[in-house]
């Protein structure tokens, strides 16, 4: 891995750890065991590599999203597996923490990657459901888009709750409750 991809890496890590304030200049150094000369030349400062890393963040997201939802089966395992797979709950979201982060959500052009992606995934998720309605699976009347904004939601809020608690059984909770009401459907 080159020195680039260390810096942006370390700020990865450091953004989700710390959010933007608490990430300097100097700590992603540090962790990237790069120079200050080598971060400068790379990026043109702490915005532009907080840019680069946050959208490493979402592209990963999105591939991991996607992953779970091109797999085989009906909408609904889909979906199932989706919320299932293993996530870090206790660090919560790369992505949905940041929208907590007045710093990124105060400046477009950070905000814009974290607001593409969580609507990206809502796509997606709206997506499989259209094909699930479409098989007959889910209610012709079903909403696809308030369904996948809600499936999005009880994530966000299941990390939420999940931190507040240190464990991660609200979080458990949170998705089998939206399963629950997916199969109710």
């Amino acid at each position: 891995m080159g020195t680039r991809d260390q810096l942006i890496d370390s700020a990865r890590a450091l953004l989700w750890e710390r959010g933007y304030v608490g990430t300097s200049p100097k700590a992603i150094q540090q962790r990237a065991g790069a120079g200050q000369g080598s971060m400068y030349h790379h990026f043109a400062g702490k915005k532009d590599l907080a840019l680069a890393a946050v959208r490493r963040s979402a592209d990963e997201l999105l591939a991991a999203a996607d992953e779970q939802l091109r797999t085989p089966g009906t909408a609904v395992e889909r979906v199932t597996a989706y919320l299932r797979r293993e996530r870090e709950v206790l660090k919560g979201c790369p992505i949905g923490r940041l929208t907590q982060d007045p710093d990124i959500v105060a400046d477009p052009a950070l905000r814009a990657p974290v607001d593409e992606t969580l609507t990206r995934v809502r796509a997606r998720l709206a997506e499989v459901l259209d094909e699930g309605r479409a098989a007959g699976e889910l209610p012709a009347t079903l909403d696809t888009a308030a369904l996948a904004a809600t499936i999005v939601a009880v994530l966000q809020g299941g990390y939420v709750l999940a931190r507040a608690a240190d464990g991660p059984e609200p979080f458990d909770q949170a998705v089998s409750g939206v399963l629950a009401l997916l199969a109710a459907l």
